[in-house]
């Protein structure tokens, strides 16, 4: 769903000469070995089977989530919008029809899907009271659930609480603790990655200070592919194994402005 008011978010900005090559170099990483840096060996299929839901800040770590996911033997379907993405629908008639889509595009990626793990970063448009945040973050539980899959629940990272944002900054401060409290252990606190301030070099986000480039998202997938490969039991690929791969042209790093 790409309203006017919440795809405007996902706008250009830049962050100079960002390079996916010294990220997949650099990033400590376990599991598969690579021939030569940006040649994907992939492993053998694990059974594994991330769906991967989230808004435009999860879409832009997507294209490096699949390559790190794809290399390990993991199944990938991304399930992100840049215009919403959220499963809270709150008080707000934009997010609450944002949510409807979100609802029903995972209805049918259940079913056509099938995946063993749902995967789910928290969207900077789940408003919402505490309560409304809960419950919908306990029924994508009771959801995944249903369906045999285990669910995921991810910190968003730190990013710009900008005019937009502002009025909903209670509701995005109070987002992470319900979803904690709905995950039943399998909640992944980001900040371990990315600090807690925007601002700051550790949190590699772009000129915008939302989204992330190529060695922002090579950083997290990097990271993402470590936890989840404990939760769901496969071994990572090594980054130097993906992270020079074709996702680091992908159009929407263009649109950010990145290098």
């Amino acid at each position: 769903m790409r309203s006017t008011n919440l795809s405007r978010r996902f706008h250009p900005g830049s962050t100079g000469l960002i390079l996916a090559v010294a990220a997949g170099l650099a990033l400590a990483g376990c599991g598969a070995s690579a021939t030569s840096p940006g040649t994907v060996t992939r492993q053998a299929a694990t059974g594994v089977r991330v769906l991967w839901m989230g808004d435009s800040i999860a879409g832009a770590q997507a294209p490096a989530v699949e390559a790190a996911l794809k290399a390990a033997g993991v199944a990938f379907e991304n399930a992100t919008s840049d215009g919403g993405g959220n499963v809270v629908a709150g008080d707000h008639e934009v997010t609450a029809m944002a949510a409807r889509e979100t609802w029903k595009t995972l209805k049918e990626n259940l079913a056509s899907f099938r995946p063993t793990v749902i995967a789910y970063q928290i969207t900077t448009y789940d408003w919402g009271t505490p309560r409304q945040q809960l419950s919908a973050y306990q029924r994508l539980s009771r959801t995944a659930e249903d369906a045999g899959a285990r669910l995921v629940l991810v910190s968003a990272p730190p990013f710009k609480i900008d005019d937009f944002y502002k009025p909903h900054e209670n509701a995005i401060r109070s987002a992470p603790a319900m979803a904690a409290k709905a995950a039943r252990g399998h909640y992944l606190d980001a900040a371990a990655l990315w600090g807690s301030d925007y601002a700051a070099a550790r949190a590699q986000r772009a000129k915008d200070g939302i989204h992330s480039c190529q060695q922002g998202s090579a950083a997290f997938a990097t990271w993402f592919a470590k936890q989840l490969g404990e939760l769901a039991g496969f071994t990572p690929a090594a980054p130097a194994v993906w992270a020079t791969g074709p996702w680091t042209g992908d159009e929407r790093f263009a649109k950010l402005g990145c290098g």
